[in-house]
């Protein structure tokens, strides 16, 4: 079965007010998402939560489809209705509009629980009559039965073993209209879902719907009662059970005294005044000598209602519909009907549902405190939290019913922390960003750098009348110049054409296998190889190759040694370097040989002033 109340994630804005408002504790904080959501092991149903939330994101469970289910299943429905029908349903001209309206939407009788309430009211009276020692709490309200089971099981014995009007209504229904009949509720109480699965013989509700859901109906079917006539409720009819909705509205029902002095019975209503009157019954029943009816006041602002009116006014609107129904009574008949069914059996049992947890240590409760910064004179009782004392709060904090968060105080402060750390975090986000920024800048500029020296190397490559050659350790090409592919002939070239630079091609398939030792030697070595002749085909190359990463990249100036100014710059160099290698030598021979020696120097000279006069003029 889904749970009678759930909170829906979507829109919820984490502001726990739903946390602080249950009375029992019953919604909890999911650790995974900070969330709340409702044990229904705890729940009493009393709704509080639905009614607090601002963003309208808790919801009980929906009976509508089981209505329509019911309404057009073609079985015999008998309305049972709450006479709470008077606050909800004020824009009703007459209640006997509304007696028609319930039947256009299936209803085959319509049905007041108010003669249930005159029932189960004078079964109180005889119950509260026959005293024999043990004082009573009225059972009448399903969240006040619940609320004893799960948090007072210690007094289930002093609940009143009597049903709740709407399941004598039910059995008093089936007993007139026959056991086949199928019974909706209809009222304000979303707890009255879960007491009706509670039966399944011929106590049993089969639907139970708030009138939120009944107006829905309403428009679903298009009833209005502009369209309508008058109708009468179906018998049997009540007395002053009409006035069930207010606090003692079932003292009134039964005729009971209610002399401050000599009444042995005190009527009670609201969520806060029975959890402090229940606490008092067991703690003083003894001194107290009196039975306690209590509510939780939903008969008159309650979950199910589509509005909420104000007090007074709802109390001016019960007791007019009261005072209608009686301008039409029959106390003979009413007297006679009372009589028949006060024989049927009304008796129920409870159950124990003990939900309450054990109070953790004190040391806990002294750490919980410590941390709320809750000791001594800052231990106040605001209740803003929710609870009565800030140690009430700090034990639910410590069974895990409660968040630190809860506390206004704790929040605020821990609020102004966390806005401090925002900041500083904020000028350190804003500090990296403009780091970013300057180092985004940096490496922009290095890129652009990097791109013209890139592009100005390329060119000042392809300027050379060398051949210029880079090479990787699996002897791929990374980049080769255009006067490289030339010096190889018209295959590179053409390969060059369709890959600028030869890049990834294979070096091996290019150039002969002497040519690749080399390349091989100084990758593998890492030492150089300078002015080296080699012969490539018809070609005479003049090669220097050097280690550029050692063990990865090798880099080679290959010079045709057929180029005219290769050919003069080689015969310089090599002159000059044969002059500078003997010069010694010829100083000795010239010291020996006299002025001999002196010619050949001049000689030699020339040699080399000709060839340099000669690349000028060129």
């Amino acid at each position: 079965m889904e749970p009678l109340v759930k909170i829906e994630n979507g829109g919820c804005t984490k502001c726990y007010t739903c946390v602080r408002t249950c009375p029992v504790k019953a919604i909890l904080i999911n650790k995974s998402d900070g969330y709340p959501e409702v044990n229904p092991g705890r729940c009493i149903g009393c709704g509080a939560c639905i009614m607090t939330c601002s963003e309208k994101t808790i919801f009980f469970r929906s009976s509508l489809e089981d209505a329509k289910a019911l309404l057009s299943s073609g079985e015999k429905v008998l309305a049972l209705l709450s006479p709470s029908i008077s606050v909800e349903f004020d824009d009703v001209t007459d209640y006997r509009k509304f007696a028609t309206m319930l039947r256009a939407l299936g209803i085959t009788y319509a049905c007041e629980l108010s003669f249930g309430v005159d029932i189960i009211a004078y079964k109180y009276q005889l119950l509260f009559h026959d005293f024999k020692g043990r004082y009573y709490i009225t059972s009448t309200d399903p969240v006040i039965v619940s609320y004893v089971e799960k948090y007072h099981p210690n007094l289930i014995g002093n609940l009143a073993p009597l049903v709740s009007p709407m399941i004598a209504g039910a059995r008093i229904a089936r007993s007139h209209y026959g056991p086949d009949v199928k019974v909706m509720y209809i009222g304000p109480d979303i707890a009255k879902k879960d007491e009706a699965l509670l039966y399944d013989d011929d106590r049993r509700i089969d639907v139970a719907i708030t009138f939120t859901e009944l107006r829905s109906l309403f428009r679903h079917f298009g009833i209005d009662e502009a369209n309508l006539e008058f109708s009468d409720f179906d018998p049997p009819l009540s007395y002053k059970g009409a006035l069930y909705p207010l606090t003692n509205g079932i003292i009134q029902a039964a005729d009971m005294d209610e002399n401050l002095v000599t009444s042995n019975v005190i009527s009670i209503e609201g969520i806060k005044a029975m959890m402090g009157a229940l606490q008092e019954f067991e703690n003083n029943i003894k001194f107290i000598h009196r039975h306690v009816h209590i509510t939780s006041g939903n008969s008159l602002a309650g979950p199910g209602f589509s509005k909420q009116s104000g007090r007074l006014y709802s109390e001016y609107l019960v007791i007019k519909f009261a005072n209608k129904r009686l301008q039409r009574f029959f106390r003979v008949e009413w007297y006679q009907q009372l009589q028949k069914y006060l024989e049927l059996d009304y008796s129920r049992t409870f159950r124990n549902d003990d939900q309450r947890l054990p109070e953790p240590p004190e040391e806990k409760i002294t750490e919980i405190l410590t941390l709320l910064e809750k000791t001594g004179s800052e231990a106040v009782a605001c209740s803003e939290c929710g609870y009565a004392n800030c140690r009430d709060f700090a034990i639910d904090i410590g069974r895990g019913l409660a968040i630190p968060e809860m506390c206004i105080s704790y929040a605020l402060k821990n609020s102004m922390s966390n806005m401090e750390s925002i900041r500083q975090l904020n000028e350190k986000l804003a500090q990296t960003r403009k780091q970013l920024k300057e180092t985004e800048e940096n490496a922009r500029m290095q890129k652009e750098a990097s791109v013209q020296m890139s592009e100005l190397t390329d060119a000042t490559l392809e300027k050379l009348r060398a051949g210029v050659i880079f090479v990787d350790n699996k002897l791929k090409i990374i980049k080769a110049n255009a006067t490289f592919s030339s010096i190889l002939g018209e295959e590179a070239e053409e390969i060059n054409a369709v890959i600028p630079g030869l890049v990834n091609a294979d070096l091996s398939k290019l150039i002969p296998p002497n040519f690749v030792n080399l390349f091989s030697f100084v990758l593998n070595d890492n030492e150089n190889i300078e002015n080296r002749d080699i012969s490539v085909g018809e070609n005479l190359l003049n090669v220097s190759i050097f280690p550029i990463v050692s063990g990865k990249i090798a880099g080679g100036i290959v010079r045709d040694m057929r180029a005219p100014e290769v050919q003069r710059a080689e015969v310089i160099n090599r002159i000059t370097d044969v002059i500078d290698r003997n010069l010694e030598m010829v100083q000795k021979i010239g010291f020996l040989l006299g002025e001999g020696a002196t010619d050949i120097e001049r000689m030699l000279n020339s040699i080399i002033e000709f060839y340099k006069d000669e690349k000028k003029n060129r």
